[in-house]
């Protein structure tokens, strides 16, 4: 990753400039750090170390813990960092880096939302065939699928914005590298740029919420033929995910899919698909899971137990 530019690092403004306010939100970034950390680590040593582990729905919950804890990784240390630096310079390559990595990540947790959605699909629509349909194989297949797509996303992000000059300004609006903030700085016409991140990110952003949206809405109208009691465990296990996607997509649809021009409000929206939602995520899926809790007590309780002894 050769840098071409006479830009050879950036600068991260950050969301504040008052140092009261900065050590404040030092405090408040750090704690949601550890809950995301320790939340999800939880939930993932749970899932492992159960039952939970042979069923898919839980098998996918299992890797969007990794991944909330990978993705809120390549941030938020580096929000820490600069809200009591310094000097918050991030280099050229770093900087890229980030991006890629951001992007490459977050596509991910978006597919594994989608496949925790086709599971949720068939185990209410087809249960008959759920064996068959949502098998370990096929899991596997969309986990890998959800890798390979959103590795190319984040390449084609990166990609785009190395072949484009940096020349003069190298102050970045934002707490972390994402495109759109960098795109502002690059010396040249960026109309393309922006309607090709529009295209990639946005377009594709909104589809996938699109058909998250869909599903849902299919998954109600068959529970229509469902009693109270299966109608109510249905809902309630759905509800969770339906909560989580909308912390994580609309403030994403609401970052990507317009233009710079007409967003301006970009690094509070990121805050809620960066730090919020990975933080929720734990919470959504343990206090409104009845299952969930029953496991986390049992490995934990032969866990302490195994310590005493």
């Amino acid at each position: 990753m050769e840098n071409q530019n006479n830009v050879t690092e950036f600068v991260l403004l950050g969301l504040f400039k008052k140092p009261e306010v900065k050590m404040i939100c030092f405090v408040i970034f750090l704690l949601c750090y550890f809950a995301i950390f320790f939340g999800n680590i939880i939930i993932f040593i749970t899932i492992i170390c159960s039952h939970l582990i042979q069923q898919p729905m839980y098998y996918f919950l299992c890797h969007l813990s990794y991944m909330d804890l990978a993705y809120t990784s390549t941030v938020v240390p580096r929000l820490l960092r600069d809200l009591i630096a310094k000097q918050k310079s991030i280099s050229y390559n770093s900087c890229m880096t980030q991006l890629l990595m951001v992007h490459f990540l977050a596509g991910v947790e978006m597919f594994i939302l989608v496949s925790m959605a086709f599971d949720r699909y068939v185990a209410i629509c087809k249960p008959l065939h759920y064996m068959i349909l949502v098998n370990r194989q096929r899991c596997n297949m969309m986990l890998l699928v959800a890798w390979l797509v959103a590795f190319w996303h984040g390449i084609a992000q990166m990609i785009m914005v190395t072949r484009l000059p940096f020349c003069g300004p190298n102050q970045v609006d934002h707490y972390m590298c994402d495109v759109k903030a960098v795109l502002k700085l690059v010396c040249t016409d960026t109309r393309i740029p922006n309607i090709l991140v529009i295209a990639n990110s946005g377009v594709v952003v909104l589809a996938t919420f699109l058909v998250l949206v869909a599903s849902y809405i299919v998954i109600l109208y068959n529970l229509r033929n469902h009693s109270s009691d299966a109608r109510w465990k249905a809902l309630s296990t759905c509800a969770s995910h339906v909560m989580v996607v909308v912390l994580f997509f609309v403030p994403s649809i609401a970052t990507y899919l317009l233009p710079p021009s007409a967003s301006q409000n970009d690094k509070e929206f990121s805050m809620f698909y960066t730090v919020i939602a990975p933080m929720m995520n734990p919470l959504i899926y343990t206090l409104r899971n009845t299952e969930m809790k029953n496991a986390m007590q049992k490995v934990w309780a032969r866990k302490k137990f195994l310590i005493s002894k």
